[in-house]
């Protein structure tokens, strides 16, 4: 699979704080109608600008049956002691630290209740927006070596107390809902030793849930941690992974909550000869490629430079960008084209 130049990726307005107060009025006046606004339409008739495409009427999504949610709590003694993510979880000698955030956005950081930005969870660790009542980010650590299968039972989701409620999506958004509950830290991932259980618990937590759209080729996004994890030049089987969504001033509402369209990843890991490797991958409906007939089509994956996610998101992933292979590749192209992106249809496309 070639490596394709291209110069229209798609450009980030990150200015969420200042947006704020425009859509808590937008949540307000258009709750009650947006679902209904939508349903009315053909799906070949909504906007492109609402960069989720083809939602409709209930029994227009193929296969898709909407179900009820059992919502539980968990004691506060569960959440005592969780150490979450460990940036020297890799290699000793090797430390990646958690992506840190633009400064004009920090004020949209959903605080904890004691003061502290950033969620604890079993192997992971979470950072909340305000605005989106969604994550910034998830970074989990994952060691292949010690993954346990947890038999899925019915599904239970859980708000976190340790934040306030206002500032996470619940069932209000999710219940029957067009979109589907999608897990940023997969529910495998921090799975592993003595305390597998508990962090596949953790992981159905609304905070670490996003609304994913019904097209949404999860088996691809899904796969490049596994074929990454099985199949990479890995030491000790470890990996690291940071998940969020790309937020947008333009992202459709729906139910008075704006719904991400794009997603991105970037899987960290130390090969057997010592070196860290960093890559970085965009799942987008949007169309990456000189292709301006059919801006807007299927989703598809690509793999990116880890500074187009930075540009995307407002995040600094400081010293990774040294050790992705794109982005090395980039930084002597870029007198010649402006950015890179590679086409992820087989898990075998990934360049590490």
């Amino acid at each position: 699979m070639s490596i394709i130049l291209c110069d229209n990726l798609p450009k980030s307005n990150m200015d969420l704080v200042n947006m704020q107060q425009e859509n808590a009025l937008k949540r307000t006046s258009e709750s009650e109608d947006i679902a209904h606004t939508l349903e009315s339409k053909n799906p070949l008739e909504v906007e492109t600008d609402d960069l989720v495409t083809g939602i409709s009427k209930e029994s227009e999504l193929a296969g898709y049956r909407p179900e009820e949610m059992l919502v539980a709590e968990l004691r506060n003694e569960w959440y005592e002691d969780l150490a979450g993510y460990d940036p020297t979880f890799l290699d000793n000698s090797v430390t990646v630290p958690l992506p840190k955030l633009r400064s004009d956005l920090e004020q949209d950081i959903a605080l904890l209740k004691n003061g502290h930005t950033v969620l604890n969870y079993t192997h992971f660790s979470i950072l909340m927006s305000k605005s989106r009542r969604l994550a910034y980010y998830t970074a989990v650590n994952i060691h292949g070596d010690l993954l346990v299968k947890v038999k899925r039972t019915k599904d239970e989701w859980y708000f976190d107390p340790r934040i306030e409620r206002e500032y996470q999506c619940g069932p209000e958004l999710y219940k029957k809902s067009d979109f589907t509950r999608g897990h940023l830290v997969r529910r495998r991932d921090p799975a592993w030793g003595e305390s597998a259980k508990k962090a596949n618990k953790d992981t159905f937590h609304f905070t670490n849930c996003s609304p994913q759209h019904q097209n949404l080729n999860q088996k691809t996004w899904l796969d490049l941690e596994d074929y990454i994890l099985n199949n990479a030049d890995t030491f000790n089987l470890k990996v690291t992974v940071f998940t969020g969504p790309v937020f947008r001033i333009d992202d459709m509402f729906y139910r008075g909550f704006q719904i991400p369209a794009e997603f991105w990843k970037v899987v960290v890991m130390v090969k057997t000869d010592g070196t860290l490797s960093a890559t970085a991958y965009l799942q987008t409906q949007k169309n990456l490629l000189r292709d301006y007939e059919f801006a807007y089509g299927s989703y598809k994956t690509y793999q990116v430079p880890i500074s187009n996610i930075e540009n995307l998101t407002g995040l600094n992933f400081g010293d990774l960008r040294s050790y992705d292979l794109l982005g090395r590749i980039k930084a002597t192209t870029d007198h010649l084209e402006p950015t890179i992106v590679h086409v992820i249809e087989n898990p075998e496309d990934i360049k590490l």
